[in-house]
C-alpha cells in the first residue's frame, strides 16, 4: 500500500508542521527536540502510519543536513582551542573508537560467530559515531569549552579511522589488495587534505572580499562544503569527513557571530537538520526490533554501543580532571550513531560486498533511536549543569555600559561598521546594538535623513542576519558631534564607533576630523574611528600599536577586551607592539580570560618607535589597531599628534581601527595600583591578579 500522501505540496507542509510543532510540544515535556524529530519520522513512515513515502526528497535533504551536521561543527571549531587542546582530542577519539571497535569485534566474532570481515565492520559501526547532539551546545554557547572541542576531535578521529576501516574491508572483499592501490589511496589521502587546506581560504579570502552580497556569499559555502565532500569521497573517503574538513579550513574566513555565519545555522538547523533526522526515524521498524527471536542480538549490540562509548567519556574525563557534566558532554556528544553507522551498514549490506544482513540493518536503526535519545539527553543536562557551574553572574554583567553605539554617515561604510560593532558588542547584555543616524536640520531637501534611514535598515538587516537585534535611531540637529554625544549619553553607550576621517576620493586626509576631534573633546568614553577595506573574516592578523603607561588608563581591560573578542570570532592571531611593562599585564589579561587567542608580544623601546617600525610590518589584509589616547591623560605622547598624518602616508589601503580608550574618573588613582619598577616578577603579579580582581567585574 502506498503512502498517503505523495502531492509534493503537502509533502513539504506536512514535514514543516512537523518541524514547527514537534520541538514546541515536547519542550513542554522537557524532551530533546531532536528526539521529537526522529519520533515523527517514525510514526510517519512507511514502519509507521505510512503517512509520507522515503523518496528521493528524504535522501537529498537528508544528505545535505548529516554534511551540514558536520560542517557546522568545523565551522564553529575554535581554532585556537583545536590547537590547545588537539593532543586530548586526539587521545580520547582514539579511546572512543578502540574501545567499542574492540568489544563489537570480539562479541560479533565469538558471541554471535559472525565472519572475521563482518565482525570488524561491526565494530567499526560501534566505534563510529556523528554530532548529533552538538546543536544542543551551540544554544548553551558552549562551542569552545574544553569538552565540547575533545568531543568534535574525536569525532573526525573516529569517523576517519572508522571510514578508513570499511574502505580497507571493502577493497579487500572486491580484490583490491594489490600493493600499488594502497599507495594510490595512502597519496590521495594526502594530497586532499593538503590540497583542501591550502586553496579553500586562498579561494574563499578572494572571493569574499569581491561579493558582498548575502545570497552569493552563502550560496558559494555551501558549494564549497560539497566539494569538499565529493573531493573526499573521490579518494575514498566518505563524504560527511570531506564536509568536516571543509568547515574547519573555512573557520577561519566565516567571523563567529557574523551575518554570515548566522545565515549558515540558520538555514541548516531550520530546515536541511531537521529533515535528516525525520528521514532517519522513518528508517525505524519498531515491529521487526520487537521480534523476541531476535531481542538479545538487539539489545547486546544496543548496549555494547552505549556502554563502550560511556567508559571511554569516563576515562577520557579521568585523565583530563574534569567535572561530572564534562563526563556527559564527552558521553553525550559522542554516543548518537546516525550517518557513519547508516554509511557502514549501507556499504556493508549492498550486494556487491554482502557482509551484512538485514538483521544488522535492524539493529543499527534500533541503536540510531536509542543512542540519539541518550546523547541528546547527556548532552542537554550536562551542557545546562556546566553552565550553571561556570557562570559568574558579576562576569556577566560584561564591559562597563552595556550600549556600543555606531553612527552611521556613509552608505559605503555601514557594511563595515555594523560588523564591527557585532564583533566588540557584549553578548551577555540585550540590545546592547545601537545605531544612529543624523541629518543637519538645514537640510532642505530631507536627502540626508532619506539616506540616514536607508543606512539604518541595512545596518539592521545585518544585525539580524547575525541573530541579533540592534535599536536604532534617528536624529535631526545642527551639529553632528554634539547629537552623536547626547544620544550616547541619553542611551548610556559605553562606546562609540565612527567612521575614520576619509577625503572625496576615499583616501586618508591626515586628520582626525572635526566630527571625530570634537567628540573626543566632549565624552570620556571609549571611541573606535574605523575604516576597513576588507571584511573582518577574510583579513590574516590583528595587529596593535600600544603606547607607554597605556596599562595606566581606566580603560585599559575595556579595550583590551573588545579586540579579545574580534581575536576569537574572527580566529585571527594578535600581535602586540608595546613598550615597559605594558606587555606583561596584556599577557596576563589573555592567559587568565582568553587564553585560546594566538598572541605574540614584541617590546619596543618607545612609541615613536613602533609606529616608524610597522609600515615594514603591516600588510593590505592585516587589521591594524593603533590605541591612542586624549591629550592630558597618562598615556599621551606628543608623537599621538602625528598618527593621523602617519596613517594617511603609509596605511592608505590598510584597515585601521584608531581607538581612544575610557578615560572618565581620576586616572592618577590607578598610579597606586601597579607596581613600581623596582618591584618583582612575583609582586607585581600579586598586584596583578588584584587590579584584575577589582576590574572583572566591569569587564
Amino acid at each position: 500500500m502506498g503512502a498517503l500522501i505523495t502531492n509534493p505540496t503537502w509533502i513539504f507542509l506536512v514535514m514543516l508542521l512537523v518541524i514547527l510543532l514537534a520541538p514546541i510540544l515536547l519542550r513542554r515535556l522537557h524532551v530533546p527536540h531532536i528526539i521529537g524529530l526522529i519520533l515523527a519520522g517514525m510514526l510517519l513512515g512507511e514502519h509507521g502510519f505510512n503517512v509520507l513515502a522515503r523518496d528521493a526528497s528524504f535522501e537529498l535533504f537528508g544528505q545535505v543536513g548529516i554534511y551540514y551536521i558536520m560542517f557546522l561543527a568545523g565551522l564553529e571549531m575554535d581554532t585556537g582551542s583545536f590547537r590547545r587542546y588537539g593532543r586530548g582530542g586526539l587521545g580520547f577519539g582514539l579511546l572512543t573508537f578502540l574501545i567499542p571497535f574492540v568489544n563489537g569485534l570480539l562479541v560479533s566474532l565469538y558471541g554471535f560467530h559472525l565472519g572475521r570481515a563482518t565482525s570488524v565492520l561491526v565494530g567499526c559501526l560501534l566505534g563510529s559515531h556523528t554530532l548529533v547532539a552538538f546543536p544542543i551546545v551551540g544554544r548553551y554557547g558552549l562551542g569552545k569549552h574544553r569538552s565540547v572541542v575533545f568531543a568534535i576531535i574525536a569525532t573526525a578521529v573516529a569517523s576517519f579511522l572508522a571510514l578508513l576501516t570499511l574502505a580497507v574491508v571493502v577493497q579487500s572483499r572486491q580484490g583490491g589488495t594489490h600493493p600499488l592501490f594502497w599507495l594510490r589511496f595512502g597519496l590521495g589521502i594526502i594530497a586532499y587534505v593538503v590540497g583542501v587546506a591550502w586553496a579553500f581560504p586562498k579561494i574563499g579570502r578572494w572571493f569574499l572580499r569581491r561579493n558582498e552580497d548575502a545570497v552569493t556569499q552563502f550560496v558559494f559555502v555551501l558549494a564549497m562544503v560539497f566539494i569538499s565532500a565529493r573531493l573526499a569521497e573521490l579518494v575514498g573517503l566518505e563524504g560527511l569527513l570531506g564536509a568536516f574538513i571543509g568547515g574547519l579550513v573555512l573557520n577561519r574566513i566565516i567571523p563567529h557571530g557574523g551575518p554570515l555565519m548566522g545565515r549558515l545555522e540558520f538555514v541548516g538547523n531550520a530546515l536541511f537538520v531537521p529533515w535528516f533526522l525525520i528521514g532517519v526515524g522513518m528508517l525505524i521498524d519498531v515491529r521487526a526490533v520487537a521480534n523476541a527471536s531476535e531481542l538479545l542480538f538487539y539489545a547486546t549490540i544496543v548496549t555494547m554501543a552505549i556502554a563502550s562509548k560511556w567508559i571511554a567519556a569516563a576515562l577520557m574525563n579521568a585523565i583530563s580532571r574534569g567535572c561530572h557534566a564534562d563526563r556527559q558532554l564527552l558521553f553525550g556528544l559522542t554516543n548518537a550513531h546516525a550517518a557513519g553507522a547508516l554509511a557502514i551498514v549501507m556499504i556493508a549490506s549492498a550486494p556487491n560486498v554482502a557482509l551484512m544482513s538485514a538483521q544488522m540493518l535492524n539493529a543499527t536503526v534500533l541503536l540510531i533511536l536509542v543512542s540519539c535519545i541518550v546523547s541528546s539527553l547527556a548532552t542537554g543536562n550536562g551542557a545546562q549543569r556546566l553552565v550553571l557551574e561556570t557562570s559568574e553572574l558579576e562576569r556577566n554583567r560584561g564591559s562597563y555600559h552595556g550600549k556600543c553605539l555606531t553612527a552611521y554617515a556613509y552608505p559605503q561604510s555601514v557594511d563595515a561598521l555594523t560588523q564591527l560593532a557585532i564583533m566588540i558588542h557584549n553578548p551577555l547584555i540585550a540590545d546592547s546594538l545601537m545605531g544612529l543616524a543624523i541629518s543637519m536640520d538645514n537640510d532642505p531637501d530631507d536627502a540626508m535623513r532619506a539616506q540616514g534611514h536607508h543606512n539604518l535598515e541595512r545596518a539592521k538587516a545585518l544585525a539580524a542576519a547575525a541573530n541579533l537585534h540592534m535599536s536604532t535611531m534617528s536624529r535631526v540637529s545642527s551639529n553632528v558631534a554634539s547629537a552623536i554625544v547626547h544620544t550616547m549619553r541619553e542611551v548610556d553607550a559605553g562606546e562609540v564607533i565612527l567612521g575614520l576621517h576619509e577625503q572625496a576620493d576615499g583616501n586618508l586626509g591626515g586628520s582626525l576630523g572635526v566630527v571625530a576631534q570634537s567628540v573626543l573633546a566632549t565624552t570620556h568614553r571609549e571611541v573606535l574611528l574605523a575604516r576597513m577595506q576588507l571584511a573582518l573574516g577574510t583579513l590574516k592578523q590583528i595587529t596593535i600599536a600600544v603606547p607607554n603607561k597605556a596599562e595606566y588608563e581606566v580603560g585599559f581591560y575595556k579595550w583590551l577586551e573588545h579586540l579579545c573578542r574580534i581575536g576569537e570570532r574572527t580566529g585571527m592571531p594578535m600581535h602586540f607592539y608595546t613598550c615597559d611593562d605594558t606587555g606583561f599585564y596584556i599577557k596576563n589579561y589573555l592567559d587568565e580570560l582568553h587564553p585560546n587567542v594566538r598572541k605574540e608580544i614584541f617590546a619596543e623601546k618607545g612609541f615613536g618607535a613602533i609606529l616608524l617600525s610597522l609600515p615594514q610590518v603591516v600588510a593590505e589584509d592585516h587589521l591594524f589597531v593603533v590605541v591612542s589616547s586624549r591629550a592630558g591623560f597618562i598615556s599621551h605622547t606628543p608623537a599621538f599628534n602625528t598618527i593621523p598624518a602617519l596613517l594617511a602616508r603609509h596605511f592608505n589601503h590598510t584597515n585601521i581601527i584608531l581607538l581612544y580608550p575610557d578615560q572618565f574618573g581620576d586616572p592618577g588613582e590607578s598610579l597606586s595600583v601597579f607596581a613600581p619598577n623596582g618591584q618583582s616578577v612575583t609582586q607585581r603579579q600579586m598586584l596583578f591578579e588584584e587590579w584584575l580582581g577589582k576590574f572583572r567585574n566591569r569587564i
